[in-house]
């Protein structure tokens, strides 16, 4: 099996609990290390890897994939570095700060024939899995409506100063904000317009920390909504049809499992708990149902699996340059609906 040679942009929290984890797993990857500024840390958890000074020295050295997992405001330097250097690359979200950004890296990625995938983990969520299984049974008729929530409670500024600093790349709606619109955009394409509203809410905040944004699509509604002061959580996904609804919690584990340090694997990772299951009404041939529906299994690997297809074999990238341009399209379109007081068309 070829081996894709992969490099980091960072070792912190994602480097550490979301990239590292899997490309370890994946036997068509070699991690090679991660670009360091300060603390070295990579050594520890992979000794066999090398702790990179610069930029520069990661870029020129055999690396054949590189990560841009820095914070948002940087990707678009980075990543444009790294294909200008003639490397494939994995861009996390959210994936630049402009539309015009994202559209000069996927430009940028097909003159030099490399690959651009957007690091959306998420559509591998056991949730969206089971969301997206329920959708393509056509259980609940034609789709009315469907409101996503990404909640919390967490009052408390982020210790990272990134986050809490007023820049392009900070803030909610380009944090868990991409998250929620590439779910939706995954689940029903691009709608035609877009109505936002942007708020602020923690005390001492300097970035927006709460969002509401309506999708307008023919004859469907999809509302996204993410906030810091939800102590009880609403379901993470709410669908209506014309014959029935589905609701189902946030209840994907391997974010929590990552962060305690445990290792995936390709059997029972991302199994979660019965109790989180969805509940399904509905009705077929004049018979009421109302019932648990089973979660699939989630995996971020299969992520890296399909980024590894379209490297070695010409496979279609799980989430292509354009799947990111078409989120910033939202992000943007949010930003001018909450200033003019008015939907925006896209």
């Amino acid at each position: 099996m070829k081996k894709i040679k992969t490099a980091l942009l960072s070792y912190g929290m994602s480097g550490k609990v979301f990239h590292a984890p899997f490309l370890k797993l994946h036997e068509g990857f070699q991690l090679l290390g991660s670009w360091e500024r300060s603390k070295k840390l990579i050594q520890e958890d992979y000794p066999e890897t090398v702790s990179y000074k610069t930029l520069e020295e990661l870029l020129n050295s055999d690396v054949e994939l590189v990560v841009v997992n820095t914070p948002v405001a940087t990707h678009y330097e980075y990543a444009k570095k790294a294909l200008l250097a003639g490397k494939h690359i994995i861009v996390e979200k959210a994936f630049t700060t402009t539309v015009l950004e994202a559209e000069e890296l996927v430009a940028l990625a097909k003159e030099k024939n490399l690959k651009l995938a957007v690091f959306q983990n998420r559509r591998w969520d056991s949730d969206l899995k089971t969301v997206q299984k329920v959708l393509n049974d056509k259980v609940l008729g034609e789709i009315v409506e469907a409101e996503f929530h990404f909640d919390r409670y967490n009052p408390s500024l982020s210790a990272k100063s990134h986050k809490e600093t007023a820049h392009d790349g900070a803030g909610i709606l380009k944090d868990l904000g991409p998250h929620l619109i590439d779910q939706a955009l995954y689940l029903f394409g691009l709608p035609n317009a877009v109505m936002g509203d942007i708020r602020t809410t923690r005390e001492g905040s300097l970035v927006d920390d709460w969002i509401d944004i309506s999708l307008y699509y023919d004859n469907l509604r999809v509302r996204l909504k993410a906030s810091f002061f939800v102590r009880e959580a609403n379901p993470a996904y709410t669908i209506h049809g014309k014959k029935g609804s589905f609701l189902k919690a946030r209840g994907d584990v391997q974010e929590d499992d990552l962060k305690e340090g445990k290792k995936p694997n390709l059997n029972t990772w991302g199994t979660e708990k019965p109790e989180n299951e969805g509940l399904l009404h509905t009705q077929e041939n004049d018979k009421q149902i109302r019932e648990k529906v089973s979660t699939l299994q989630g995996n971020y690997y299969d992520f890296f699996e399909g980024v590894y297809q379209a490297i070695v074999y010409e496979k279609a990238i799980p989430v292509s340059g354009q799947d990111g341009v078409n989120v910033m399209k939202i992000i943007e379109a949010t930003i001018a609906s909450n200033a003019q007081k008015q939907v925006i068309t896209i």
